[in-house]
């Protein structure tokens, strides 16, 4: 990235922390159709950072999701987190779909504790009630733990799944357009919350995302991937200082970041 005020990878705000997460020439092919959906992805999350992913339809950021997660086996490559393999679905991978997903027969605090009661039991659900009365603390919603999901609104049902993502303590969090079904103003307000959490739980969080602006302004780091076969083809340091404002959004800089990503993308489309 050449635009001036860019910054080099050492540079960047994890350059010197741990590695939490690690992916070595990863390839995944469908032998069905002989389609390969990903090819020689190699990328590391450190400790604290947060990543977005960004590319055209069909590049592979979701079968790459699916295999971070341990949902999608690869074909080739080495995928490590915490130091061991993956997989497959772990404890300590937190995932966030676009759809809140509560069951609706459940009670905003039986939805957080959901995950720690199929795994752990309910013995162990019940011991964790503290734990997510603090994160509905956390996210604005110590009202209403006792609440059915019906009665709550899109916004506040994704921050419940934000509590239930969080309350198994996951070493990383894993977010496919946790957004994207809400309107402009509510997904402003989201992108804000999920900025303010991660830092106080120094979260290491992974994010698909069609917006190119909700990537830069929650990013420290952004990938774009190039499709058929879906690879990275460029890896951008955002420098914007944290804690990122919405006002942010219309300086000259955040425009340039923006444009340039635009722009990259526009040329991979027509390769």
């Amino acid at each position: 990235m050449t635009m001036e005020g860019a910054m080099t990878l050492t540079e960047g705000p994890a350059a010197h922390a741990r590695p939490v997460y690690q992916i070595d020439r990863l390839s995944k092919t469908y032998a069905r159709n002989s389609l390969t959906a990903l090819t020689d992805v190699k990328l590391t999350l450190h400790k604290g950072e947060f990543v977005s992913v960004v590319g055209s339809s069909g590049c592979g950021k979701s079968t790459l999701l699916k295999i971070m997660a341990g949902l999608l086996p690869p074909t080739k490559g080495r995928v490590v987190l915490e130091g061991r393999p993956v997989t497959g679905p772990r404890d300590d991978i937190g995932m966030m779909f676009q759809q809140a997903t509560l069951l609706p027969w459940k009670t905003t605090l039986q939805n957080v504790l959901l995950p720690i009661e199929m795994r752990q039991g309910r013995s162990a659900a019940k011991a964790a009630i503290p734990r997510a009365l603090d994160l509905l603390q956390l996210v604005g919603l110590g009202d209403f733990a006792n609440v059915f999901p019906g009665e709550l609104s899109g916004g506040m049902a994704q921050r419940a799944s934000i509590c239930r993502m969080l309350i198994s303590n996951p070493a990383v969090l894993l977010l496919d357009e946790p957004f994207s079904a809400l309107d402009e103003l509510t997904r402003d307000f989201m992108n804000m919350e999920l900025q303010r959490i991660c830092a106080e739980q120094q979260a290491t969080a992974f994010l698909v995302t069609h917006s190119l602006a909700e990537a830069v302004i929650l990013s420290d780091r952004i990938l774009v991937m190039k499709p058929r076969p879906g690879r990275i083809v460029e890896e951008i340091v955002i420098d914007l200082p944290r804690p990122r404002t919405l006002e942010m959004v219309n300086t000259p800089h955040f425009g340039d970041i923006v444009a340039h990503i635009r722009d990259l993308l526009g040329k991979e489309a027509f390769q």
